[in-house]
């Protein structure tokens, strides 16, 4: 129960909820649709049992990928990922995903529409818990990503429509959350294991590559988002 006093672990419960948000906002959308033909009496079932299998799903993809971020450079490879899905976060590409998600009007069928839609859509998602999970500090990761999904299973499922809202009026938590990934990016590179040989080892250089990583991701979003609206970024977002 430690654990649960250390300010390292409610860090990095809060950054796997605000991930979890931000790009597992359209969970409670694909669930919506999935369960949309089903009767009216089995449409709470439906939804119950598909967050519960999406999310026991995506517990066991992280357990994997906390094992294999141990492996040399699959952290650095990680963390340019997290920097793309950052980037993606911050200048998104106009596409809907949800027009190949199927209704049922079995409640099995639904159920299994539910959670492999959550499987294709939760890679970055997985990358990115999994990451802030080892940048904490914590030894029991896994115990850390269980708690922090548990917490946002009704965030997502109940209160989706009200984040999104908040994210339409306020566009400045969308791109903090895309520089929290570039953060948990730069931080993970630092601990990799075939790097850790070349790269100090303290707290000044690992929040130094965490900001410049939150850094990166900014400038490189703010300079897609204005390429494809035809403006020219303003000096500050640019630098």
């Amino acid at each position: 129960m430690e654990e649960f006093m250390t300010a390292h672990f409610w860090i990095a419960v809060s950054q796997i909820i605000m991930i979890d948000i931000l790009l597992g906002g359209d969970n409670a959308v694909v669930i919506a649709l999935a369960c949309r033909g089903l009767p009216p009496h089995q449409r709470f079932k439906g939804i119950v049992w598909g967050t519960v299998g999406a999310i026991v799903l995506r517990v066991i993809l992280i357990a994997f990928a906390l094992a294999l971020l141990a492996v040399p450079y699959l952290k650095f490879v990680g963390a340019l990922l997290l920097v793309w899905i950052g980037v993606k976060l911050i200048a998104p590409q106009e596409e809907d995903g949800h027009a190949n998600i199927e209704s049922s009007d079995k409640l099995w069928g639904a159920v299994k529409t539910i959670i492999v839609a959550d499987l294709v859509m939760s890679v970055d998602n997985v990358i990115a818990i999994a990451g802030a999970a080892q940048t904490a500090g914590e030894q029991h990761e896994l115990l850390l990503v269980i708690f922090g999904l548990l917490v946002s299973i009704p965030i997502i499922v109940w209160g989706s429509q009200l984040v999104l809202k908040m994210m339409d009026r306020f566009p400045i938590i969308i791109t903090l959350g895309g520089m929290l990934l570039g953060w948990i990016a730069g931080t993970m590179a630092h601990t990799d294991p075939a790097l850790v040989p070349y790269i100090p080892q303290d707290r000044v250089v690992h929040y130094a590559m965490g900001g410049a990583g939150a850094l990166l991701v900014l400038a490189i979003g703010k300079w897609l988002a204005s390429r494809r609206s035809g403006n020219p970024p303003p000096p500050a977002a640019a630098a």
